[in-house]
């Protein structure tokens, strides 16, 4: 059987209560968990107390804590990863500016192909506001920000992720960018 196939075996008995399920889907994808890491520790100042395996070890930690989740697929396992990830590192950056109480201009480019944040914790922190109240305006293009952006899936992973068209992701993809770089430049 293929990595995917066993993939989607060990969610459906995650789904039906199989204790270390979860555990083996993490070792099958692990890879994965840490380009997605990486992808999102480029955006933070340099420094972090956390690394790449600290990061996924922590999403781990918290993907075995979930319930009742419906796992669709490979790709909805790994955006729920991504998101978790973003949790984490939005807590961290709540804690480390609480330490602090520092403020600042923001400027955030939404480019998938973004290396770095110039104010790593303060931005994210912006942009975690930002796609809050773009979810409470269209939560279908808050959840394909955080496929693409944060997970750094393409059109077609982030569609089968959320069960959408490409056609759709794309749209939805150029109207919540636009969107999010007019409140973060505001």
């Amino acid at each position: 059987m293929d990595e995917h196939g066993e993939v989607t075996q060990l969610l459906v008995a995650a789904k039906e209560g199989g204790a270390d399920a979860i555990g083996r889907v993490v070792t099958l994808v692990y890879e994965e968990l840490e380009r997605i890491a990486h992808r999102q520790l480029a955006r933070e100042q340099a420094g972090h107390t956390l690394d790449t395996g600290a990061l996924v070890h922590e999403a781990y930690l918290k993907l075995g804590q979930l319930d009742h989740i419906d796992w669709q697929s490979r790709e909805h396992f790994l955006a729920m990863a991504a998101r978790l990830m973003r949790r984490i590192l939005i807590d961290y950056a709540v804690a480390r500016r609480a330490e602090k109480r520092g403020g600042g201009a923001v400027r955030i480019t939404l480019d998938p192909g973004m290396a770095a944040v110039e104010n790593g914790g303060d931005d994210l922190l912006a942009l975690d506001d930002a796609l809050k109240r773009l979810e409470q305006l269209n939560a279908r293009q808050s959840r394909i920000v955080e496929c693409r952006f944060f997970a750094g899936m393409s059109v077609e992973e982030t569609a089968a992720a959320l069960d959408l068209s490409p056609a759709t992701v794309k749209r939805d993809w150029v109207s919540a960018r636009a969107w999010l770089n007019r409140e973060l430049q505001a």
